[in-house]
């Protein structure tokens, strides 16, 4: 399969959503801009682990400029959009910030099951996604609220619970 680089500046939305039932649901990460989409398969801890590292960067980003980043999930539509069909599934994702444009960078490297040995013979995919403060603070929340969404007791994932009376 070729090698999928994806290079956008400016992002028009970014969002983390769920499809399927509590126990069952599959985690995606989602970018539109000028009208096309690009979806991803992520795994729900590293829906968690985005947020936490998100939720930290902008708030480091916010004390260096003596600014804040606040944003209401009800003014912005984070649902996802159809058609939900993945590129590639996400192994690693990282955050930078251009200080010129005053934007973050979301980078996101699709997963690989090659034998590391050959690393600099991967042809695996790459993302760039360029992001506002507000974009990237609305995407933590969301993302943490995704994964609360999920079953109120994380020991009852993938497991039977029997109850004896």
């Amino acid at each position: 399969m070729a090698k999928t680089e994806l290079e956008w500046d400016s992002i028009d939305f970014i969002t983390i959503g769920t499809v399927g039932p509590k126990g069952k649901r599959t985690f995606y990460l989602q970018a539109g801009r000028s009208g096309r989409l690009a979806t991803f398969l992520i795994e729900k801890e590293q829906a968690w682990a985005l947020s936490e590292a998100i939720g930290e960067f902008v708030d480091d980003l916010d004390e260096r400029y003596e600014d804040q980043t606040a944003v209401d999930l009800i003014d912005m539509d984070m649902e996802l959009r159809e058609p939900i069909q993945p590129l590639f599934r996400i192994s690693q994702m990282g955050l930078a910030y251009n200080e010129d444009e005053r934007m973050i960078i979301l980078i996101a490297q699709e997963f690989s099951a090659q034998d590391e040995d050959d690393l600099e013979d991967m042809d695996v995919g790459v993302v760039r996604m360029w992001c506002t403060r507000e974009q990237m603070r609305a995407l933590s929340l969301q993302a943490i609220d995704a994964v609360n969404s999920g079953r109120p007791d994380p020991k009852q994932n993938g497991r039977i619970i029997y109850y004896w009376t």
